[in-house]
């Protein structure tokens, strides 16, 4: 049976739904761990290595190398901080979202003359670090599927776990904290509105329990479709 826990509840760093105009704090995604057999699929690695090695330990009793796959539900940097750390496991992410990030930093190689040194370093170790990233099949295991939620980026991705009790989507920026997702609310930093808002509607169409991108688990039912 496939299982999932909370790593690490993640949180943004501005939301306009508390009232809040600038930043208040700093960042991190929600980091997940879906066990399917013998697979362990971290989600979205966002704190420091370090933190996240600590949470790891309390939340499982285990080490970050016990970590078969990495799923990295968008590529934007803050999912994925503690990458390097998980140097021995397979790293996937949805194949439009490897495809547009990787045009997206070429585009900037290519004007490395109106970038700092810092910045062309920072692009350079970025496409150094796609080379890993694998494109996520249909399935990741028997009862892991990938599950596309366009919008946030344009290859964001979740993954749904096939349990027969409920139907649970791990679903990334689709649904940033449980006051969007049942405000209806995509996130103000999302790429497209429009995809964001199907995207947003086709996940409260199928998920039971939503694991939201900077916030804890919520529970759907059917006075909030």
């Amino acid at each position: 049976m496939v299982e999932y826990r909370i790593i690490s509840i993640g949180t943004l760093s501005r939301n306009r739904l508390w009232g809040e105009s600038t930043a208040a704090r700093t960042a991190h995604a929600t980091t997940t761990l879906v066990r399917d057999g013998d697979r362990a699929i971290l989600v979205d690695p966002s704190l420091p290595t370090a933190a996240l090695e600590a949470r790891f330990g309390e939340r499982t009793g285990g080490r970050l190398a016990d970590v078969t796959d990495v799923f990295c539900t968008t590529l934007r940097p803050v999912h994925r901080r503690a990458l390097e750390a998980l140097s021995d496991a397979r790293w996937w992410t949805h194949e439009t979202e490897l495809e547009t990030y990787r045009h997206h930093l070429e585009g900037l190689a290519d004007s490395a003359g109106r970038l700092n040194p810092e910045q062309v370093r920072d692009v350079q170790a970025d496409l150094t670090l796609l080379q890993r990233f694998e494109p996520a099949p249909d399935k990741l295991t028997e009862q892991v599927q990938l599950f596309p939620l366009a919008g946030a980026s344009p290859g964001s991705a979740g993954l749904l776990l096939a349990d027969p009790r409920m139907t649970v989507v791990v679903a990334g920026d689709a649904a940033v904290t449980s006051e969007h997702l049942l405000a209806g609310q995509v996130w103000d930093g999302v790429g497209d509105v429009s995809a964001a808002a199907g995207a947003l509607r086709d996940l409260v169409e199928v998920a039971d329990v939503v694991v939201c991108g900077h916030d804890n688990l919520t529970l759907l039912s059917q006075q909030w479709l």
